[in-house]
C-alpha cells in the first residue's frame, strides 16, 4: 500500500504481524479516488487480539469492490483455506500479486506464477515487487480499470482514515519491533497520550504497555538505553513524516496479559 499511495503509511518489519489494524490510504487523481485497506497479515489465532486482526480483514472483505490478494515467491500455500474460498467464491474482481519477484528466475517464476492461477482460477495474476516498486504501475492500471464509478467517500487532501496519533504510536510500534527479538515485540502496545503540535514543534507523550514485569526491563534495558534506543529512531521517523521537530517522550507499564483481556483489546482498538 505504501507504494500505491506513495506515503508510509503502515510500518514495515521483517518480523511476521507487523500491522495489526485496517489501515485506509487514499489516492486522489483528477478523475478517480481509491481507497486503499490495508489489513493485517492472515494468522491463525493464538490471543484474543489475533481474533480482532482476523476482524479487520473479514470486514475489509465485505466492504471491497476489489481484492488485491498478496503473496510471495517462496510461498507453499495459501495461509487461510476458509479465505481463499470466499475470494474463490466471490464474483469480487481479484488481482493476486506474486511479491519479491526480484528473489527469483525467469524460469522458477513461471511455476509459480502457474500454482497461483490454480490456487485462485477466477483471478488475474500480476508478479511483482513491492520493495523496488516494480509493476506498480500496472496494478494502478488494473485498479482503476475494474473499480466502479461512485462518489468519493473522502475529501481530496485525505491521506489516511487514520489519526495523527495513530501514525505516532505505529512509528514507535516500529522500532520495537526492529530493535527487540522473540516475544517483546508481541506483547507490546503503543498508546500516545498526548500529541500537542505547537508553531515549532510536536509533543508527544506515549506509553508502551508490556504483559509482565519481566518484559518491563527488557523493554527499558540496561540504564534506559534500549528505550532511548527505540524513542531516537521513532523520534526521527515522525519528524521525517510530519515534517516539523519532535519532542518524544516515553514510558513503559505493565498491563497483565491485556492480549487476551476484551476489556483492554476494546480500550486498544482492536475489539469492538
Amino acid at each position: 500500500m505504501n507504494q500505491l499511495v506513495g506515503e508510509r503509511l503502515s510500518i514495515i518489519t521483517p518480523k511476521a504481524q507487523t500491522t495489526r489494524h485496517r489501515i485506509m490510504g487514499i489516492v486522489n487523481g483528477e478523475d478517480y479516488q481509491i481507497v486503499f485497506s490495508d489489513t493485517p497479515g492472515i494468522v491463525d489465532p493464538a490471543y484474543k487480539m489475533h481474533e480482532g486482526m482476523m476482524n479487520f480483514v473479514l470486514t475489509a472483505m465485505q466492504d471491497a469492490d476489489l481484492f488485491l490478494v498478496i503473496v510471495e515467491v517462496g510461498e507453499k500455500k495459501f495461509k487461510n483455506e476458509e479465505i481463499q474460498e470466499r475470494v474463490n467464491r466471490t464474483n469480487t474482481p481479484t488481482l493476486v500479486l506474486v511479491n519479491k519477484m526480484d528473489l527469483s528466475n525467469q524460469e522458477e517464476l513461471a511455476e509459480v506464477m502457474a500454482k497461483w492461477q490454480a490456487e485462485f482460477p477466477k483471478a488475474d495474476l500480476l508478479p511483482i515487487s513491492a520493495l523496488h516498486g516494480f509493476q506498480v504501475e500496472q496494478v494502478m492500471n488494473w485498479i482503476q480499470d475494474k473499480l466502479p464509478e461512485c462518489p468519493p467517500y473522502f475529501p481530496k487532501d485525505d491521506l489516511s482514515d487514520k489519526t495523527e496519533r495513530f501514525f505516532a504510536s505505529e512509528m514507535i510500534r516500529e522500532k520495537i519491533f526492529l530493535h527487540y527479538k522473540k516475544e517483546i515485540p508481541y506483547a507490546c502496545e503503543v498508546v500516545v497520550e498526548a500529541f500537542k503540535e505547537e508553531e515549532e514543534i510536536i509533543r508527544v507523550r506515549a506509553e508502551i504497555f508490556v504483559e509482565r514485569n519481566s518484559q518491563k526491563g527488557i523493554l527499558i534495558g540496561k540504564n534506559g538505553e534500549a528505550l532511548k534506543r527505540v524513542g531516537t529512531d521513532a523520534r526521527k521517523e515522525m519528524e521525517a513524516f510530519f515534517q516539523k521537530k519532535v519532542f518524544l517522550e516515553l514510558h513503559v507499564k505493565v498491563d497483565k496479559d491485556w492480549r487476551s483481556n476484551p476489556l483492554k483489546l476494546k480500550r486498544y482498538g482492536y475489539l469492538n
